[in-house]
């Protein structure tokens, strides 16, 4: 371990918090020599696709100079979907496109010729979880078949903002089904309306969840930006499998309304996309105050009207980040030699390293983490299943407990629903073990945690690797966690950025930014610095097997 400790002297979850936000799924056989899908309806016969690695800001720049329109380039991913999602590699990581996309596309485009752009994502699709609320043609159903053809009565706050951003919502991406809560052997990725998504890089690796499909579906370029969500590691865990950015907000930032929960401790949405520039510029449309969410009450006066003011090339000079390698280092040994060559050019940028900077607590409190997640869950979904009016064929968790029981061959064909289980048994909320829970969970995971580490070495952020390298997916066993870095900051309810950080025999790996609330200026400073500097993101190859 290189000795990076304060300049005076340099001179002389893995456990369960792999399940709850990352669970992984078996893969589905690679169909030999399979032939592109015909175009969608509507669309032109598989034109060239020339939309590869396009950021939102060369996106605008071309439909401001006349060269490209919203509704073209909406037609080039969809027909790209359709090429590519459930034929040729088949990565099946979008549940459904929006029949309304090129409409909606052209209606912004003639909007844009009379009035001007409402902002940096006029006219850009964006692909949404399908945890996310839409009410239009497509449905929400956290890829459970319980919820099949359930259109939501109202749109989430999150997609009442996107919309009037000017976004297309082009898509619901796959996801680990119920976003990884059911069981504690399931595969990531795997739902039972959409079977396997697979990673783009390596199709027989595990694309990392529960946002599989917002991830994998913006690294492989079927759209331009991507939504997922986070109770522990769902955001930045994809992030990393399939090398791009992710930003898991402070829990508040972004309202929950309207998206299917798991917590509302921990639960947040975030964005995923191909650079942190374009990430900022989504999480600016995202933010917002929402009175039917109380979270966001704290958000008030914190949220920035433009995060794209923090992308600075020299922002790493004099910052002060601490490395968390207890716990978060050792794992894996590539993950790690990335890791030090990440450090080194932090250092180089001129950012001051702690090393260590170790987080107390740290692995201590996984258990009454799982306590706080089962009673929400109970109350959390029930709530949101109640909302859906009377046509809902499940409106309690144990109701849907009792339709995967009745449907065991088409959902629960290579694992189970013990969590869900698990939490049925739970009391209410006002149970005297989950307020000890909940009170254990903050003190030792913030106040006792990643605050006292920060406050100690007045740093701006920590550090550590985000995760390993994807791993094979396993239907049999389920996934296969070697290390993650995810929880402090998911239980603090704080926030992180995972950035590429290199390649392990082909396979990303992303180097995670995170700490105190409210904290993301300076996180999207440090990521954006590190990610021109190193520019570690690639196109995926689709490779069916690693070499």
């Amino acid at each position: 371990m290189p000795d990076r400790r304060e300049p005076l002297d340099r001179r002389a979850f893995l456990g369960h918090a792999a399940v709850l936000g990352a669970a992984v799924a078996g893969g589905l056989p690679l169909s030999a020599g399979a032939e592109p899908a015909p175009a969608a309806a509507g669309l032109p016969a598989a034109p060239p696709f020339d939309l590869e690695e396009v950021t939102l800001a060369e996106l605008q720049g071309r439909m401001a100079s006349g060269r490209l329109t919203s509704r073209a380039m909406v037609a080039q991913y969809l027909t790209r979907i359709a090429a590519m999602d459930r034929a040729g590699p088949e990565l099946r990581s979008i549940l459904e496109t929006n029949p309304d996309a090129l409409a909606l596309a052209e209606a912004l485009d003639q909007e844009r010729a009379e009035k001007g752009v409402r902002g940096p994502l006029h006219g850009v699709p964006v692909i949404l979880k399908d945890n996310i609320d839409t009410a239009d043609k497509m449905t929400t159903t956290a890829g459970s078949l319980a919820l099949e053809a359930s259109i939501a009565p109202r749109d989430s706050h999150l997609a009442e903002r996107l919309r009037a951003a000017g976004a297309v919502l082009l898509a619901k991406a796959n996801l680990s089904e119920w976003a990884n809560i059911r069981s504690n052997r399931s595969s990531s990725g795997w739902s039972g309306r959409g079977g396997q998504c697979r990673n783009p890089f390596v199709l027989d690796r595990n694309p990392c969840g529960s946002s599989s499909g917002s991830a994998a579906a913006v690294s492989a370029n079927f759209g331009a930006l991507a939504v997922g969500t986070e109770t522990d590691g769902s955001i930045v865990c994809p992030a990393s499998a399939n090398g791009v950015v992710g930003i898991k907000p402070t829990v508040g930032l972004v309202s929950r309304t309207g998206i299917i929960p798991i917590s509302h401790t921990q639960d947040t949405a975030g964005p995923l996309c191909r650079t942190v520039a374009d990430a900022a510029a989504l999480l600016t449309a995202m933010a917002g105050v929402d009175p039917r969410d109380p979270a966001t009450r704290a958000a008030a006066g914190r949220i920035q009207p433009d995060y794209a003011k923090f992308l600075k090339k020299d922002g790493l000079r004099g910052a002060r980040i601490g490395v968390a390698r207890a716990k978060f280092f050792g794992y894996s040994e590539p993950t790690d030699k990335l890791a030090e060559a990440a450090l080194d050019v932090l250092e180089r940028e001129g950012a001051v390293l702690v090393d260590p900077a170790d987080i107390p607590h740290a692995g201590e409190y996984d258990a009454a983490e799982l306590d706080v997640l089962l009673y929400e869950l109970k109350a959390d979904l029930g709530a949101y299943l109640k909302g859906l009016g009377p046509s809902a064929r499940v409106r309690t968790l144990a109701d849907v407990i009792a339709f995967n029981e009745r449907e065991r061959g088409r959902e629960m064909p290579y694992f189970g629903q013990e969590l869900f289980v698990q939490a049925e048994a739970k009391g209410g909320l006002g149970d005297a073990r989950y307020r000890k829970a909940l009170a254990t969970c903050g003190r030792l995971a913030r106040t006792e945690g990643i605050d006292v580490v920060m406050r100690k070495h007045r740093l701006d952020a920590l550090v550590a690797p985000t995760g390993n390298p994807a791993w094979p997916t396993d239907l049999v066993n389920g996934d296969h966690f070697t290390g993650s870095s995810s929880t402090p900051a998911a239980v603090a309810r704080y926030p992180s950025v995972s950035v590429p950080m290199g390649f392990v025999m082909g396979l990303p790996v992303n180097l995670s930014f995170f700490g105190r609330a409210w904290s993301e200026p300076i996180l999207i400073r440090l990521a954006y610095a590190f990610e021109q500097i190193t520019m570690h993101r690639k196109a995926p190859t689709f490779a069916p097997t690693l070499a």
